[in-house]
């Protein structure tokens, strides 16, 4: 057959990935927006759009006066001021600290420093809270404060400050050994001068990550110990409970993280992340629409406060998170109505975190499955546009594979190479976006007759994907999994559709796509019995999808 010219990352066999990659959490700087890719051909044409300007959230917001408030978790740290509202402000930021709410911790925190000015330790955490609001300069100057205020301190206060003072530089060089070394010496000479103190607990176990920057998604099985010795010192302190929740589901202790997610929830019933935390650890346990409620509970939580508080979406990171994973959770049950109206939502919604400007993939690749690719070229062609190349990159990926699925092979390779030049000027981030790359890749060779050259690089991909920790990496690999069978189907590689399916099945069996994908390949090798069980199983899985779903209506009417 006739087969356009391969992309250039064939010709250089070049691999993307490698151990450089952005943390979880990275923050793209508005002033540093990434090398734009000079001529980078692609069919995906940049558009003007929204997410193409990375948000700030402005100091009038983070300077209003707050209230105290309720059902946020009790949180406590006695500091060294002698004004009672301001140590209850205080520790009003710790608990929106603990939950994740940067926009209030930073409002609380200053209101304890309208009651107390010299209050040194609202410094040392607005350094934090600064930080991740993706104000680095803020953060800096709250450090300087606070170091600047240190001679009036206590013993505690001053430990706090030390134990700050050597995770930001520690931050700064991540990679450093002897700085993460010295940061984690630092909490342990803190822990040894005060052992009762809660703050000093978590942040130990914290610091068990070999991220500096980590403030617990990347929590590791390590630091269970302390955040157990915390919750033993303040029993019921939603903090540890919500450590504990990430620790565990990153060990894969589901029954434990769903015992910990549950009871952060019931400490802080007003905190969005701690209802989404209980819907986290719901969904990777299996129990998916109890985990739908829980996003649900989350995402009105998050409405109210928007109107409430006149805050945008956009400047509160959570919230595109969650749609995320509600929308996910509505995909995985077949209700796709909702799942793309939610998708598009996220898609829209600015955002300064890398990835989840990485994760708005997810709506091009959601219409290239719902065969809507130009639709979904214009989405690409929206990321193509943005100017983190990072983010361009993924937008040229997705374009790739809009042109492949509508069997436009020369435009998706043009797209390939622009994605693969903007991927060598973006090395910090390349493992973030390598999966992706190499899967687009294979799924090239697989949809133009190259299949022993397809079949292996996806088959890695699906290893690499399948042992990434995490239930936000679980659930992305169980749909990229899917797209790959979809595409051996679609290009006549019914061998590679089934391990695509054996492979969905035992990644996640409760899952009725993966009987889907199982019914279809039975199905055309003849196997009679074999393909009514499966769609029979995956119609008794979709009872609560849209009833208009065509998988559903095809697996009812074949699983009699």
């Amino acid at each position: 057959m006739n087969r356009p010219r391969c992309f250039v990352a064939v010709a250089l066999g070049l691999v993307i990935g490698g151990p450089a990659c952005l943390g979880a959490r990275a923050w793209l700087r508005a002033a540093a927006p990434g090398t734009p890719v000079a001529g980078a051909a692609s069919a995906a044409q940049p558009h003007t759009h929204p997410i193409q300007q990375i948000p700030v959230v402005p100091d009038e917001l983070l300077g209003r006066r707050v209230t105290r408030r309720d059902g946020i978790g009790a949180a406590h740290d006695a500091v060294g001021t002698a004004s009672r509202e301001a140590q209850a402000f205080f520790d009003q930021g710790l608990a929106y600290m603990h939950g994740y709410v940067w926009v209030e911790a930073a409002r609380s925190l200053r209101e304890a420093l309208r009651h107390d000015p010299g209050l040194a330790m609202a410094h040392v955490a607005l350094s934090l809270v600064y930080t991740e609001l993706n104000l680095p300069d803020r953060a800096g100057d709250a450090l300087a404060r606070a170091t600047a205020l240190s001679g009036g301190m206590s013993a505690h206060d001053r430990q706090h400050l030390a134990v700050r003072q050597a995770q930001v530089a520690a931050e700064a060089a991540p990679r450093d050994a002897e700085r993460l070394t010295a940061f984690r010496t630092a909490i342990e000479r803190a822990v040894a001068a005060f052992p009762r103190d809660v703050e000093l607990l978590l942040a130990r176990g914290i610091a068990e990550s070999s991220d500096p920057a980590d403030r617990a998604q990347g929590a590791v099985a390590a630091g269970i110990p302390y955040f157990e010795q915390a919750l033993a010192i303040a029993p019921g302190h939603a903090g540890a409970h919500h450590y504990l929740t990430h620790a565990c589901e990153n060990a894969t202790r589901l029954t434990e993280a769903v015992r910990h997610a549950a009871a952060f929830a019931a400490a802080a019933p007003a905190i969005p992340h701690a209802q989404h935390m209980h819907g986290h650890a719901l969904r990777r346990s299996g129990r998916i629409h109890e985990a739908i409620v829980a996003f649900e509970a989350a995402h009105a939580l998050e409405v109210a406060y928007f109107r409430a508080e006149q805050v945008q979406p956009g400047q509160e990171w959570h919230h595109e998170h969650n749609l995320d994973l509600l929308a996910a959770s509505y995909r995985y049950v077949g209700q796709m109505a909702k799942a793309g109206q939610l998708l598009e939502t996220a898609f829209n919604t600015p955002s300064a975190l890398a990835v989840q400007l990485f994760n708005k993939r997810e709506w091009p690749e959601f219409l290239i499955a719902q065969g809507r690719t130009a639709d979904a070229l214009t989405a690409a062609g929206v990321l193509a546009g943005h100017p983190v190349t990072l983010i361009k990159a993924t937008g040229h990926i997705e374009a790739a594979r809009a042109m492949m699925a509508a069997k436009r092979f020369a435009p998706a390779a043009a797209s390939a190479n622009a994605a693969l030049r903007a991927l060598r000027t973006a090395a910090d981030g390349a493992a973030l976006v390598g999966p992706a790359f190499e899967a687009m890749q294979g799924e090239f060779f697989l949809r133009t007759g190259q299949r022993d050259k397809g079949r292996s690089m996806l088959q890695a991909v699906v290893a690499q994907l399948r042992a990434a920790p995490g239930p936000d990496n679980w659930a992305q690999a169980l749909f990229a999994i899917e797209a790959m069978g979809r595409a051996a189907r679609e290009s006549d590689d019914w061998e590679f559709a089934a391990w695509a399916a054996d492979q969905m099945l035992a990644h996640d069996a409760l899952y009725a796509g993966s009987h889907f994908a199982a019914a279809l390949v039975a199905e055309h090798n003849k196997q009679a019995d074999r393909a009514r069980a499966a769609y029979a199983r995956a119609a008794a899985l979709w009872q609560q999808a849209d009833a208009d779903l065509p998988e559903r209506r095809l697996a009812m009417a074949r699983g009699k």
